[in-house]
């Protein structure tokens, strides 16, 4: 794993990244390597086929970002990504989870489980990789647009009771309203925009609800809103 990613603010970070490459299809695989190892700035730490060997070269390698499919045989990529994301060796991997529909009934599932957002797989690789370097540095995968349609389609799947989070308490008022404004799909510039506040602040705040409520990234944010019943 490369040295000194992380914080979210959008600063170049030295070393390059390391991705995981984890789909059952020989041609996908092939196809991200070839992207990954031809572009400055990413090294390929390594490629799985099923689930148990993603989570094992995860282990091995320590990648900064998991490319993660979800349909596989053996434990599925959702059972992968929780593996990952819990182990205590992987903190600073993410999970992107790669997707054939944007409307994958899996998709909340995979970021409940520690994923930090999801790709299609037709994402043409600038994307894919503006992606990786987004995710490296603390970002999450998630639009407005997605998001509210996540939100709006696992509602309308499984309806269920709100639970909230066990230190949203800890949160002060202006951080549960940043919240929401984060799992709306908001960036940091916008919230400001929102608040009226500086970006640099909007990014304090956000830093302080990851840091109280325990989460990994701005994805977990919107899985702890929606949750706790706060959209």
């Amino acid at each position: 794993m490369t040295t000194e990613h992380g914080g979210g603010d959008g600063q170049a970070v030295p070393g390059p990244l390391s991705v995981l490459i984890v789909d059952d299809q020989d041609l996908v695989r092939l196809g991200l390597r070839a992207l990954f190892e031809q572009e400055p700035g990413f090294t390929v730490a390594g490629e799985a086929g099923d689930g148990l060997a993603a989570v094992e070269e995860a282990v091995r390698a320590r990648p900064d970002v998991v490319l993660m499919d979800i349909r596989m045989p053996g434990i599925d990529g959702l059972a992968a990504t929780g593996r990952i994301t819990a182990h205590p060796d992987l903190a600073g991997t993410r999970v992107i989870v790669l997707t054939t529909f944007e409307h994958d009934e899996y998709v909340f599932d995979a970021l409940r489980r520690g994923a930090s957002g999801f790709l299609l797989k037709n994402t043409p690789p600038a994307q894919l990789l503006d992606a990786v370097r987004t995710v490296a540095d603390g970002g999450a995968l998630l639009s407005p647009t997605v998001t509210r349609t996540l939100i709006r389609e696992f509602t309308g799947l499984s309806p269920r009771s709100a639970v909230p989070h066990p230190r949203l308490g800890r949160l002060t008022e202006r951080e549960r309203e940043i919240l929401v404004l984060v799992a709306q799909g908001l960036n940091n510039h916008e919230i400001a925009e929102r608040l009226v506040l500086s970006p640099a602040t909007a990014r304090t705040h956000v830093s302080r609800a990851m840091t109280k409520l325990e989460v990994r990234d701005r994805a977990q944010l919107v899985v702890v809103a929606y949750q706790s019943g706060l959209l």
